[in-house]
């Protein structure tokens, strides 16, 4: 696994408590209700309800090129349907590494895994990919989707530390083409520890 790149650890470990609402303290939001969405992701489903199938079509919106995943020859699709489509650590595991696709480009794929744990505040490593327009995987109540925006608050404090306050996360449900297909995960009144984790996958050339 690559370590993260677009973060500062000291700022994360500082704002930890903070970031999902837990003790706001001294705080004070100086830029509400921000939102940042990936903009024309491909519209794919998947063929079926099967998990194997719902991380195949995920894994073509994140990457958004057919010929990586997972249209057909595509370079990833056998690895994605050998990994447990549940664990975002084994995806990330079988689909890192240096692949050459069949119109001869060769590709380098890396992975930042962010577990879900309380005493880290992943805030930062949400938002940064996705004003870069790069969607993510997550998953949450045992079920793989794509995360695609935020809407987040910026906090400040009187020594000029800042934070940001995320409200919601939306995601797209890949078993459904229709108006269920959008979800969106709300701070306020849902759990954050069945959160299992989120994936960032980046494709470079070589």
């Amino acid at each position: 696994m690559t370590k993260l790149r677009w973060c500062s650890c000291l700022l994360l470990m500082m704002f930890s408590s903070f970031a999902f609402g837990q003790d706001t303290g001294g705080w004070r939001v100086y830029r509400p209700n921000q939102e940042v969405r990936v903009p024309q992701l491909p519209g794919l489903a998947a063929h079926s309800h099967d998990p194997s199938d719902v991380l195949l079509a995920a894994l073509g919106i994140v990457f958004n090129d057919p010929s990586i995943c997972c249209g057909r020859d595509s370079a990833l699709e056998d690895r994605a349907l050998a990994a447990d489509p549940l664990s975002l650590k084994e995806i990330a595991s079988k689909v890192v590494g240096k692949q050459q696709l069949e119109d001869g480009r060769r590709i380098l794929i890396t992975a930042d895994h962010l577990p879900s744990a309380p005493s880290i505040d992943i805030s930062l490593q949400i938002l940064s990919p996705l004003k870069d327009k790069h969607a993510l995987l997550v998953v949450w109540n045992s079920h793989l989707y794509v995360l695609y925006g935020a809407a987040f608050d910026e906090v400040g404090d009187d020594t000029g530390g800042t934070a940001f306050m995320i409200h919601k996360l939306f995601l797209l449900d890949t078993r459904y083409s229709g108006s269920r297909r959008e979800v969106t995960f709300n701070r306020d009144t849902d759990d954050w520890s069945k959160v299992e984790g989120v994936l960032l996958l980046t494709v470079a050339p070589q």
